[in-house]
Order: C-alpha cells, then structure tokens, then sequence
C-alpha cells in the first residue's frame, strides 16, 4: 500500500471533503482503500458516518478509534492494537478519528527530542500512526491509503505526515491559503530532514521497521473557485496564478517559475463548487459525485454531478500516475 497525506495548515480549503471524495472516487475506480483520519476533531469520520453510528463506536469498550488503537503505546502497556475498520463501502475503509487524540500530542512532541538519544521507546511512539495505517492496509487488501490531518503544524501531524510516502496539498484562492503553503512547505522539507537524522540514531536492536518518511510532494488542488461564464473570477485569479511559482520556491525548494496556473503541471485540479451538491452528499450521506435525483439533485444539479464525477476521476488517476500505483 502507498500511502497519501493531504496536509494544509490553513483550514477551510476543502481538504477533508477532497478525502472523502477521493476514497470514493478511488474505490470507484477499483482501487481498495483505507482513510485515516488522524484531525483530533475527526472531520472526516463524521462526513463518513451518521450520528448513530458515531454514537455506538464513542460508547463502545474499547472503541475502535485510532486513539483506542495508539492509546497502549502512550500508556507504555504494549504496541499499537489495531481495531475493526469502519466500512464505508466494500472497497473503502476507515480508522475512525477520535477527539482524544488531541492528549497524544505531548508525548509525540517529548518523543521526537528523545529519538535523537536513541531510545526505542520514543521511534516506537513517533512510528505509531505508520505502523498502525500500515497494519490497517494488510487487514483490507489496500492498494492505497489515505491521511488527513488537521490545519496545524503541531507534533500529530509530524508523525501523521511520517507515514505518508506523498502529499498532496490543498489550496484555495485567497491571501490565508497562500500563506498557509509558505508555511507548510518549508515545514515538510525541515520534517524530512530532521526524520533522515532521527534515523541514523535509530538503536541497532530495534525491532520493527522505521517508516521511509518520505513525503514527497506531489502537487496541489485548488477547491472552491468561483467560475462565472467559464472564467474564474478577477479577485481569485490573481490569488491562483501566484500558488505556481509559491509551490516551487516553498515545498519544492526551486527557484519560483515565472508560470500561470493553467499551464502548471503542479496543479493537479481546480475544482468547482459544484452547485449545491454538498448539503444534498451531506444528508445523503454519499460524495457528490454518486448523487441521484432521489436525492435531490434534479434538474441542472445532474450536470455538476456529472461534472463532479468527471472531475474527481481526472484527479484520481493524476495521484494514481504520480503514486506510480
């Protein structure tokens, strides 16, 4: 299984919805996959499932939550225990997210100094979510895995993006999500590097795989763009035609090109708003994309379903090209 992170620190760029689809999308398209949904507020988890169901998973003992599964190694009772996947649908799976795992942080952060003084316990705590998404692959037969994580550069997301081999950053058009990929960017680079040298420390008895940490960047998808008469709107255009040359100098580490938007090979989608197929996906509890007129979505609301479906299916098979999956 390769796996993806899609990892902003600037919220409100539609990240969480473009998991979600993008699992549906992939196991459309026959892929087997696996969301995890490492955001302490469990965003995704609770597009993916309805109150009742969230009801019966939070009361249950143990839950089968990503904090349930991490929480014996932050006891320092065992390793992390992989529970049941939550199926969304035959071929899409979920590590149900956990707003506990907000109290792993402490330790991820305390782990990371530690690693560099070559205790196991502090590689054994920072590799958790890898090991564990790694483990939750084999358990569903995934072609590919999923991360999401919250719009912050704190130590759960250190570890998050550790065990991702990609990522993909989200962006929207406007000054704060610019600013968010100057920030992320040289924060995955400076993760990177650091990890490469936490594993050259690593203890010669160690006796569990280290995650490569490679997190190469693969692109970026504009979500929520205004179009009007087939072109974006003047205020968004001047935000959309900096992210080229911001996405190179920032996470790449080039020389910034002098380059728009539409002619970027970096920019995997822009995508549309899509009408208002998202309350309808949303109480249907389906991507916009599978939407039916039972549900709602009569009229011109079939076109962008149409529209959505063509879409998302592009952008599928681009990270399915540069995953080489």
């Amino acid at each position: 299984m390769k796996t993806v992170a899609f990892f902003n620190n600037k919220g409100g760029v539609g990240k969480t919805s473009l998991v979600y689809h993008l699992a549906w999308m992939f196991a459309e398209l026959g892929r087997r996959v696996v969301a995890a949904d490492l955001d302490p507020q469990a965003n995704l988890t609770s597009i993916c499932l309805d109150e009742d169901r969230l009801l019966q998973i939070w009361q249950s003992n143990p839950r089968p939550t990503i904090y349930s599964a991490i929480s014996p190694i932050q006891k320092g009772v065992g390793e992390v225990a992989l529970r049941p996947l939550e199926p969304v649908s035959s071929k899409f799976a979920l590590i149900v997210g956990d707003l506990e795992l907000s109290s792993f942080e402490d330790d991820l952060s305390q782990s990371w100094s530690q690693c560099l003084d070559r205790k196991e316990r502090a590689f054994r705590v920072t590799t958790a979510f890898a090991r564990l998404i790694s483990q939750a692959g084999e358990a569903h037969g995934a072609d590919i895995g999923l991360i999401d994580v919250g719009p912050n550069l704190g130590a759960i997301n250190r570890a998050a993006l550790i065990a991702a081999d990609y990522v993909v950053i989200p962006a929207a058009p406007d000054l704060f999500s610019v600013q968010g990929l100057e920030n992320v960017g040289p924060r995955l680079i400076s993760w990177r590097e650091e990890w490469k040298e936490r594993q050259d420390k690593r203890p010669s008895d160690l006796n569990f795989a280290l995650p490569e940490g490679a997190m190469r960047p693969i692109g970026y998808v504009v979500s929520r763009h205004s179009v009007r008469e087939g072109r974006q709107v003047k205020a968004f255009r001047n935000w959309l035609d900096k992210l080229p040359g911001i996405y190179r100098s920032k996470v790449e580490g080039q020389v910034g090109a002098d380059i728009g938007i539409d002619s970027d090979d970096r920019c995997l989608a822009q995508l549309k708003d899509y009408r208002s197929l998202m309350p309808m996906a949303q109480e249907a509890r389906k991507p916009m994309f599978l939407l039916k007129p039972a549900d709602g979505a009569i009229g011109g609301h079939q076109g962008a379903v149409r529209d959505c479906y063509h879409d998302f299916k592009l952008l599928a098979q681009q990270i399915s090209d540069r995953m080489s999956l």
